[in-house]
């Protein structure tokens, strides 16, 4: 049976991992996400940033004064040397395809977040895998959707029973993105799923673990030549019972009124709603919704929201890792042996994409 009811939604869980004592951090890379996001959320949980490098180094100087660090360094070289002099956790936010190359010259044992992807393919995450133990790096990538406050409730209300068994889960996007804030983009082969959907596929994992098999169409659209995808379907295939759907178009620019971001579980005693605000109008968004229902109880009810995915749920992502680093022995859940796991679902959507469905003409009948 499903619990009655949460009596005390104050018993739910909303807390991100967090250290007993934070470390020091120094960024390398110090893009819009950093300033936007990151320094936002290490200022929330009392992270200090000791120091900053960017090629563009006006872009280090700007993060600096933002976040009150006291270094801005000209090379890799005398960041990662300043980092290891101050045991630093190393927050490193470049594009996909240069994280291998930073992570080699990382100090040996190090600790390292990396921003999503994981690379641009599994070749490069794989390496990535392999550099990271080879050099004995605790290391995590910012999957950090999963340590949205909303989703560490849910999460605690399917722990306690309350919605049974879960049997399907949605993930619907319809709105807009103003693509021309990230242009490094619009030269990749792979843009939606990497760069977005990927948070939902990580979320999914983190609630019911790896699915056996992707069915996905990744695709343009006429309006957006210029980038490689921007509207994606995937079918996550988790056996006869459980059914995992995603719906992805960025590309609904027929006003607000049916924009839509959310996420429906359903269980065998009830379900789950959750609004995305952020990718309402983003970068504008609007305010994030929970709601549950059962079936002892079938009047749907409105969870309290302590924060959102952007930017609290950037505290758990570097938190856990200074956990981890702390206690070995800890499971931390955004380490880089999980990502991986994402990754290989990554992967496969697109492998999927790229071989194409059934032919519908192979069992046509002449007339």
């Amino acid at each position: 049976m499903a619990v009655d009811n949460v009596d005390s939604i104050d018993e739910l869980n909303y807390k991100p991992e967090m250290p007993t004592t934070p470390r020091p951090i120094v960024s390398i890379g110090t893009g819009g996400i950093v300033q936007g996001s990151h320094y936002p959320a290490y200022k929330l949980a009392g992270y200090p940033v000791l120091a900053t490098y960017d090629v563009n180094h006006d872009a280090a100087e700007q993060a600096a004064d933002e976040i009150g660090a006291k270094n801005v360094f000209d090379s890799i070289d005398e960041i990662v040397d300043y980092g290891k002099k101050n045991d630093a956790v190393f927050d490193v936010a470049v594009p996909a395809n240069f994280t291998a190359d930073i992570l080699e010259q990382l100090p040996d044992g190090a600790g390292v977040l990396m921003q999503k992807p994981m690379g641009e393919n599994i070749e490069e995450a794989r390496r990535i895998l392999d550099t990271c133990h080879s050099k004995n790096l605790t290391a995590g990538v910012n999957f950090q959707l999963r340590q949205a406050p909303y989703m560490i409730a849910a999460r605690d209300l399917i722990a306690k029973g309350t919605i049974g068994e879960i049997v399907d889960i949605d993930h619907r996007l319809v709105g807009t993105q103003p693509w021309d804030l990230w242009p490094f983009l619009f030269p990749k082969d792979r843009v939606e799923i990497n760069y977005h959907s990927i948070h939902y596929i990580d979320n999914i994992r983190c609630l019911v673990g790896d699915p056996t098999s992707v069915y996905c169409k990744t695709m343009q659209h006429p309006k957006m030549r210029k980038l490689a995808q921007t509207r994606t379907s995937i079918i996550l295939d988790y056996g006869p019972d459980l059914r995992v759907n995603l719906h992805i178009n960025f590309n609904h620019d027929y006003s607000k009124k049916y924009q839509e971001s959310t996420l429906k579980i359903e269980g065998l005693e009830g379900a789950i709603r959750i609004k995305l605000g952020l990718m309402y109008n983003y970068p504008e968004g609007e305010p994030d919704k929970v709601e549950y229902i059962t079936y002892d109880d079938p009047t749907w009810k409105e969870l309290p929201v302590r924060g959102s995915w952007f930017n609290e749920a950037f505290i758990g992502t570097m938190g856990g890792l200074m956990k981890k680093l702390d206690d070995p022995d800890y499971k931390y859940m955004n380490s880089v042996e999980d990502a991986y796991h994402t990754m290989c679902v990554v992967e496969a959507a697109y492998k999927s994409s790229a071989t194409g469905g059934v032919a519908v003409a192979d069992y046509a009948v002449e007339e």
